[in-house]
């Protein structure tokens, strides 16, 4: 199973402040330390202040800080909210015909349960899980290509 670009800077981001809950940091200081370009992480900032993830203080002295409902979010519902894909596998082509074998097919159904015990066992963290003093150890994280 493999997490969306977009779903992987949402986590970093919520990582990163729940790592340093009583600091404001910016955008711009997020995207440095996760290895992520600015305008993704811009657009992560906005997804989890609308999700009430994380406060964004305006302004000079600005920034975002994890909230209480941040830190208490299960990782499965998160990236399970902001896995997109119907299914983990195309069954049409490029140019918009069905697999033949589509009605027979066993393995979309068994993807998707796969896919939903992958998020069920990522209920069982929450964010604060993710950012205790082992996980701080592990900051800066790995650059995303």
């Amino acid at each position: 199973m493999k997490l969306s670009a977009f779903a992987d800077v949402c986590l970093r981001t919520l990582m990163l402040l729940g790592s340093r809950p009583d600091q404001l940091i910016t955008t711009r200081e997020i995207a440095e330390q996760i290895g992520v370009p600015y305008n993704h992480v811009a657009k992560a900032v906005l997804e989890l202040r609308n999700r009430q993830a994380i406060e964004v203080t305006r302004g000079r002295y600005g920034g975002s800080q994890i909230s209480a409902r941040g830190l208490q979010l299960a990782v499965g519902t998160l990236m399970r909210d902001l896995d997109v894909r119907d299914d983990v596998v195309d069954c049409v082509s490029e140019t918009g015909v069905a697999c033949p074998l589509i009605a027979q097919c066993t393995l979309r159904g068994a993807l998707r349960r796969a896919r939903e015990a992958f998020y069920a066992e990522l209920d069982l963290l929450r964010i604060e899980d993710l950012t205790g003093p082992a996980s701080r150890r592990l900051l800066p994280f790995p650059v995303l290509r």
